[in-house]
C-alpha cells in the first residue's frame, strides 16, 4: 500500500520525500500590451503589481485576482530561499501544467521553456541559484484565447461562457514545487503488467550527471511481504525490467493480488539509485504497482481478462471556486469518494488531463478512468501537432496508473469536423489511434469517441435521448444494437463512417443529462428538465432500466457527475452536494432494486 507521502505528493508515481511546495502567494502582473520580454520583466520587480494564489488559475476566484476577461500574456513572480547544493547534488524545479506556453527564469536566467497546457515540465536550476540562497523564480504565460487551433477543450474562446463551454484557464493551474536529488536520479518510470500474473513490466529512464555504471535496485512490497527484489547495473540512462512476484500461492490464488474497483490492490515500490562503489548517498523513489490489465473482446470491455460492464460518469473536473484547477487535494479524494458512493466503478474525465493527484486516489480508492486531452475545434497541420505533442506526453506521465484503462483520442469530431468527408481527418484520427497504440499497446484506445467512427477498440455512442423506450429500441438486443450502428444517427451524425459495425464493443459513452436546477431560471436546459429530487429519480430509474435491459452494451457513461457552469445536468451540484438521495442514486446506477427484498433502508 502507498505510504502517506503518496497522498499529497503532486506526483505520486514517481515521489521524494524531500520535496518543496512553491504554492500560495506569488506576484503577478498582466502584460495586455505583450511588452514584458522586450522590457525585460523578468528583471523588473516594480513591474509586478498584484498578488495571486498559485496554482489557482487568475480567471478563478480562489486566486484572488477573478478576472474572466481577455488577457493572453501573464507574468508571475516568487522569491524564495534556497542554497546551492552540496557537490553531486542538484536542485529540480517542477511545474505540473501552465496553459498554454510557458518561459521560465531564474535570478534572470533563462531556464525552461514549454508548450502544452495540459502535461509537466521541468528544468535543473542549479547553475542558476543565487550563493547567498535567495532565489527569484519568473514565469511568462501566453495562452491566445482565440487560436481554435491551441488544444483548448471546454475553454470558451468567446468572452463570456455559452452553451456547453466554461470560463478560460490560463497560466499556471497545477503544483508548483522544488526537489533536490543526486546527480543520477530517477526521471521518468512506467509500469506496465502483464497478461501473465504477478508480473510487471518496468521502464525506468534515469537523468545523468557521471559516466560511470549505477546500480538500480527495486523492491516490490504488499502489506510488509516482499514481493520481489532486484538490483540492476546501468551503464546508460535506461533501465527495462520485468519484475516476477515470487510468494508461494500467487499461481492458485492470482486474484489476491490483482487491483479492480472492488479490490483496489496497490504494491508499493522502492527504487534506488546508487553509484556502482556505494560512496555518494542514492537517489530514493517511492512509487507503486496495481497490477492489472486492459483490454477487450467482441461485445466487452476486459479487465484481468474477464468481461466487467463499465458504469462510467463523464466528469467535467471543474470547480466554482478554481475552475479546472483542483481546490486541494483533499478535494480530490472526496470526489472519488463521492463517484463511488453514487455507485459508478469509473469515471471519464471529459475534455480535460486531470492532475495526477486525482489519478492517485482513482489508485487507491478503486476507480477506472477513461482519459481524454482537451481538443482543438479547428482541422490544419498545427493543430494536429499541437495534439499529437500532448498526447505524446500524457502517455508519458499517466501510463502507469492502473485506474487508467483507456484513451480518448477524440470527441464527438472536434478538431476534426469533416470526419465523414474529408479523407485526410479520417488518417488524422487513425494516425493518433496508432500512435497512442504504439505508445501504450497496453490499454484500449477510443478513436474518436460519440459518432463517425473510424478506428478504436471500443465504439462510444453519445445518445441523449430520454424515452426509455428509444433506448431499447436501439440497443435492446444485438439485431437492434447493429442496426443502429450501422443506420441509425442518435445525435444526428452517423455512427460509422462507413456504415459498417466494427467488431468491436459497444459502449453507451454518453446518455442521461437531466437538468435538475429548479432555482436557477438561467440554467442551460440542455438535454430536458426536471421539476424535483422525486421526478429526477424517477426518470433516471427509467431511463436505467431502459440501459441495463441492453446487453449487448460493455457498458455505459451517465452525464454528468456535477453542475458545472452554466450546465445545471449533474448527480451532484457544483458543490458537490447531491441532487437526491445518494444511496437510491446508487442502486439506480448499479441495476439494483430500489428496495432488495428482506433489506430494510
Amino acid at each position: 500500500m502507498p505510504t502517506p507521502l503518496h497522498d499529497h505528493h503532486p506526483r505520486p508515481l514517481l515521489a521524494r520525500p524531500t520535496w518543496r511546495d512553491l504554492s500560495g502567494e506569488w506576484q503577478f502582473a498582466y502584460d495586455d500590451g505583450d511588452v514584458g520580454l522586450a522590457e525585460r520583466w523578468q528583471r523588473r520587480a516594480e513591474m509586478f503589481d498584484r498578488t495571486i494564489r498559485v496554482p489557482f488559475p487568475p480567471e478563478s476566484p480562489a486566486s484572488g485576482i477573478g478576472d474572466t476577461g481577455y488577457h493572453p500574456v501573464l507574468w508571475y513572480r516568487r522569491i524564495f530561499t534556497v542554497d546551492p547544493p552540496r557537490p553531486g547534488r542538484r536542485v529540480m524545479l517542477r511545474f505540473g501544467a501552465v496553459d498554454y506556453r510557458a518561459d521560465v527564469w531564474v535570478n534572470g536566467e533563462h531556464i525552461a521553456s514549454h508548450e502544452g497546457g495540459q502535461t509537466p515540465f521541468g528544468a535543473d536550476i542549479t547553475d542558476a541559484l543565487a550563493a547567498d540562497g535567495q532565489q527569484v523564480l519568473t514565469v511568462r504565460a501566453f495562452d491566445d484565447p482565440h487560436d481554435l487551433e491551441q488544444p483548448r477543450g471546454k475553454q470558451d474562446w468567446q468572452e463570456r461562457p455559452h452553451v456547453i463551454w466554461y470560463e478560460r484557464t490560463t497560466g499556471i493551474w497545477q503544483p508548483v514545487w522544488l526537489e533536490e536529488v543526486p546527480g543520477d536520479h530517477v526521471e521518468q518510470l512506467r509500469w506496465t503488467p502483464t497478461e501473465t500474473p504477478g508480473e510487471v513490466d518496468l521502464d525506468l529512464r534515469l537523468a545523468r550527471r557521471t559516466t560511470g555504471a549505477v546500480r538500480v535496485s527495486v523492491r516490490l512490497e504488499l502489506d510488509g511481504r516482499v514481493l520481489a527484489d532486484e538490483t540492476s547495473t546501468v551503464t546508460g540512462s535506461r533501465l527495462r525490467r520485468r519484475l516476477v512476484v515470487q510468494e508461494g500461492d500467487h499461481d492458485a490464488e492470482p486474484h489476491h493480488l490483482q487491483w479492480t474497483p472492488e479490490q483496489p490492490t496497490l504494491c508499493q515500490a522502492t527504487i534506488i539509485v546508487r553509484a556502482v562503489d556505494g560512496a555518494e548517498s542514492g537517489d530514493v523513489v517511492h512509487s507503486y504497482v496495481g497490477f492489472r490489465t486492459a483490454g477487450t473482446e467482441t461485445r466487452s470491455f476486459l479487465l484481468n481478462g474477464l468481461p466487467y460492464p463499465l458504469r462510467l460518469a463523464l466528469s467535467q473536473g471543474y470547480w466554482p471556486q478554481s475552475h479546472l484547477a483542483a481546490p486541494s487535494a483533499e478535494a480530490l479524494r472526496a470526489e472519488v469518494e463521492l463517484i463511488k458512493q453514487l455507485g459508478f466503478n469509473g469515471i471519464r474525465v471529459h475534455q480535460k488531463v486531470e492532475d495526477p493527484r486525482f489519478l492517485y486516489w482513482c489508485d487507491r480508492l478503486g476507480l477506472l478512468v477513461w482519459a481524454d486531452s482537451a481538443a482543438s475545434f479547428s482541422h490544419s497541420p498545427r493543430s494536429l501537432a499541437r495534439t499529437t505533442r500532448e498526447w505524446i506526453e500524457i502517455v508519458e506521465r499517466d501510463a502507469g496508473h492502473p485506474c487508467v484503462v483507456a484513451w480518448v483520442a477524440f470527441n464527438e469530431s472536434w478538431g476534426v469536423p469533416q470526419l465523414a468527408c474529408s479523407a485526410a481527418q479520417r488518417d488524422a484520427v487513425r494516425s493518433l489511434y496508432h500512435l497512442l497504440k504504439a505508445l501504450d499497446p497496453s490499454r484500449p484506445v477510443i478513436g474518436n469517441d460519440g459518432w463517425e467512427h473510424v478506428s478504436g477498440d471500443l465504439l462510444g455512442i453519445h445518445d441523449y435521448t430520454h424515452d426509455p423506450e428509444a433506448i431499447r429500441d436501439r440497443y435492446g438486443d444485438a439485431t437492434r444494437l447493429r442496426h443502429t450502428v450501422t443506420g441509425g444517427r442518435p445525435g444526428g451524425r452517423r455512427l460509422t463512417v462507413n456504415d459498417q459495425a466494427p467488431a468491436v464493443p459497444v459502449v453507451l459513452s454518453e446518455f442521461g443529462g437531466f437538468t435538475h436546477a429548479p432555482d436557477d431560471p438561467t440554467a442551460w436546459a440542455g438535454y430536458g428538465v426536471t421539476d424535483s429530487p422525486e421526478q429526477l429519480l424517477e426518470r433516471l430509474a427509467a431511463l436505467f432500466e431502459a440501459v441495463h435491459a441492453a446487453k449487448d452494451l460493455a457498458g455505459f457513461c451517465y452525464t454528468q457527475l456535477t453542475d458545472t457552469a452554466q450546465e445545471r445536468n449533474g448527480l451532484l451540484t457544483e458543490d458537490r452536494k447531491p441532487k437526491a438521495d445518494p444511496v437510491v442514486i446508487a442502486r439506480i446506477v448499479q441495476g439494483r432494486p430500489s428496495r432488495p427484498s428482506g433489506v430494510s433502508t
